[in-house]
């Protein structure tokens, strides 16, 4: 009777409030490893706010981006880092639709990457801008979002709402617990359900961004969406997998062996796809020539003495494939370096193959047949370095926050529903 009355009565006064004092406080404490982490991540942090200081006053001609490069590294980083967020909903797949509680538990670490993998999104998309101070123009109901025509207005209208939507479940999960009750699944269940629709959207409204302009014909393709979606189900598992076996060497957190195994069961499928994609694309390109395919001979063999990215992606390439066969090797389910080893290289090889490799392409050559170099400046680099960190910070905080919980949570005997 006591349990049954713990989960249905209401959450004492100021509950919420002491909650997320607690929280602050868990977020800025812990041991020195995390308190070291954490300074180095701040340190680079504002390494990478001095350099977009120094951009907004000065502007873009500080970045090595043109009038015929309008997008470079931020924009790079902006695609793969939706494909993470996207991806990160691997974990909650399993866990709802097949009911595997291991996974259940867990689940809440795949939204945590979801929220930090959106904030660096909208993060390089106010760096990439050269007048930050019309970024009001974004926002729904107060800027001019030119929507429903703009596709640019729906992928700003579905990240949003995808980052409001995995905050409030994280929220609401971690308050339950907190309680020692379940949360209500009158709410939880649908914004589940509704999150991982809106997972597949995010992407593929992102990849409709890049194909349907008309003036760059290495994105016209209707393999750009299943190829957004197909890397991100590598990326997203592949860094999840990552954060897991770190989670499990070095913390007390709750995360057995099941969960890392799931996700290589679905990393195994999503690698080949993404190979098979690609191959379909180099395929028609060539094959069928023209001058439509000049963006990705630049790409991998390169025009005009120009081949910048040509060892980049032979190199992703090379990485993907080498990635695919090692966990496609049964030692990936046995050994955990061999495991991390190859998780790693399957994100660095998307990271290059759907950065730059994807981006400057695009714009090479010109719609007057020009070709332009393009190499990130220093500036560049620095700011999306600190990017990177500020969205590290973010995800290390809510890990430090949420693993304790879910260790209390465990340890009362709770079963997570």
């Amino acid at each position: 009777m006591e349990e049954i009355a713990t989960r249905t009565m209401s959450p004492p006064r100021f509950a919420r409030l002491r909650f997320l004092w607690h929280a602050l406080m868990t977020a800025t404490e812990g041991p020195l490893p995390y308190l070291l982490w954490m300074l180095v991540l701040t340190l680079v942090a504002l390494v990478g706010l001095h350099a977009w200081a120094r951009q907004a006053s000065q502007g873009l001609i500080l970045t090595h981006m043109t009038n015929q490069v309008l997008w470079g590294l931020y924009i790079a980083n902006f695609t793969f880092l939706v494909g993470i967020a996207a991806g990160a909903v691997m974990m909650i797949i399993p866990a709802h639709l097949c009911g595997d509680r291991e996974m259940r538990r867990v689940a809440i670490i795949g939204e945590l990457m979801a929220i930090a993998a959106i904030a660096m999104c909208l993060l390089f998309v106010v760096v990439d801008l050269g007048r930050p101070d019309r970024l009001w123009h974004l926002i729904p109901f107060l800027g001019r979002l030119n929507w429903p025509q703009s596709i640019l207005a729906w992928d700003v209208i579905v990240l949003g709402v995808y980052l409001l939507l995995n905050a409030a479940l994280v929220w609401h999960q971690l308050f339950s617990h907190s309680l020692g009750r379940r949360p209500w699944a009158a709410w939880h269940r649908p914004a589940i359900w509704i999150s991982i629709g809106w997972a597949i959207a995010i992407h593929t409204v992102t990849a409709f961004i890049l194909c349907g302009l008309v003036s760059r014909p290495f994105w016209n393709t209707a393999l750009m969406a299943p190829r957004f979606l197909a890397s991100a189900f590598v990326s997203g598992p592949a860094l999840l997998i990552i954060t897991l076996l770190l989670l499990r060497r070095w913390t007390r957190a709750p995360v057995g062996e099941a969960p890392t195994q799931t996700l290589l069961s679905i990393l195994r499928v999503t690698v080949i796809l993404n190979l098979l994609f690609i191959g379909c694309e180099i395929f028609t390109v060539f094959h069928t020539g023209g001058s439509h395919s000049e963006g990705a001979r630049f790409l991998y063999f390169g025009l005009e003495s120009d081949s910048s990215l040509v060892p980049w992606i032979w190199f992703a390439l090379a990485l993907d494939t080498v990635a695919a066969l090692m966990l496609l090797h049964p030692r990936s389910r046995r050994l955990t370096g061999w495991l991390a080893g190859a998780c790693l290289l399957a994100t660095v090889g998307i990271w290059i193959e759907k950065g730059l490799g994807l981006i400057v392409p695009g714009f090479i050559p010109s719609p007057l047949h020009e070709v332009v170099h393009y190499t990130p400046s220093a500036l560049e680099w620095q700011i999306t370095a600190g990017v990177w960190a500020l969205g590290l910070l973010i995800f290390s905080a809510g890990l430090r926050v949420a693993i304790p919980t879910l260790c209390r949570d465990v340890g009362a005997g709770e079963k997570t529903p």
